[in-house]
């Protein structure tokens, strides 16, 4: 049997990709919602009341998207034909202390110093936009999570590949443009570079990261789409050569290629 081909455009990455950013859209309506609990004249108790009730939506679209992650990921088995009886089941949530510290942070610049007299607005601002970050990423990351346990635990699965936008940041379209390595943290690159860390070291997602997870099955070849075989082209040619130097130089050539494409 020929094998079939799968990619970072392929209809079912399309489909998953779109049914989480409609998901991020409705998780930042909410939360912009949520800004009016943030009281100036009692600012720790309202920011207490404030990250109790991010917390929870977090909670709420992070099992909406490992939900759709699960289910996209049986899906794309079945289409793929694999072998063997699997299921695909949510992963479990990130844990409380590490959304809490996320929240916290976030807003840790709200409170005035001495050398500080921007208006509270504006500070307002800033942390709602760092809150936003760090809530996308955390529901995202409870999705990715999902596809990449799930391909882990697969025996018909052989591994997996990043998913980058065009507009996605130098690193992620450079770990885009690797393919399908993603099984280990050994081939995903853990030696090359140190954001490599940590139990979810295989695969690491920044703040407003918007890329996916595509697990490739047996009987299935991935092919790099054009734009993300262009990325690897870049990289081959202008920083591969480089050792210690490659991240630098690869995100001046991406930023060279984006300035001429009129990005």
């Amino acid at each position: 049997m020929m094998a079939t081909t799968v990619s970072d455009v392929s209809a079912s990455a399309v489909r998953d990709r779109a049914a989480h950013a409609l998901l991020t859209r409705l998780l930042l309506r909410d939360m912009r919602r949520l800004q009016r609990l943030i009281v100036p004249d009692r600012l720790e108790e309202s920011l207490s009341l404030w990250r109790t009730a991010v917390s929870a939506l977090i909670g709420r679209y992070g099992a909406a998207s490992a939900s759709l992650s699960a289910d996209a990921y049986d899906r794309q088995r079945r289409a793929a034909d694999a072998p063997g009886a699997f299921s695909a089941r949510p992963a479990d949530p990130a844990p409380d202390e590490q959304v809490e510290q996320s929240l916290r942070w976030a807003t840790a610049d709200l409170w005035p110093t001495d050398e500080e007299q921007e208006a509270f607005d504006a500070r307002l601002a800033a942390a709602q936009a760092r809150a936003e970050g760090a809530a996308q990423r955390l529901v995202a990351n409870h999705g990715r999570a999902t596809m990449r346990e799930s391909a882990d635990r697969d025996r018909g699965a052989v591994g997996y590949a990043r998913a980058a936008a065009l507009g996605a940041c130098s690193f992620c379209r450079l770990m885009a443009s690797r393919g399908m390595v993603y099984k280990t943290a050994g081939s995903a690159g853990r030696e090359a570079n140190e954001r490599f860390s940590g139990d979810a070291s295989v695969a690491k997602f920044h703040d407003n990261c918007h890329c996916g997870i595509i697990p490739v099955f047996r009987g299935q070849r991935f092919e790099l789409s054009a734009h993300a075989a262009e990325w690897d082209r870049v990289y081959r040619e202008f920083a591969a050569p480089y050792p210690g130097d490659q991240l630098r130089r690869f995100r001046a050539a991406i930023a060279e290629l984006d300035r001429q494409a009129g990005r």
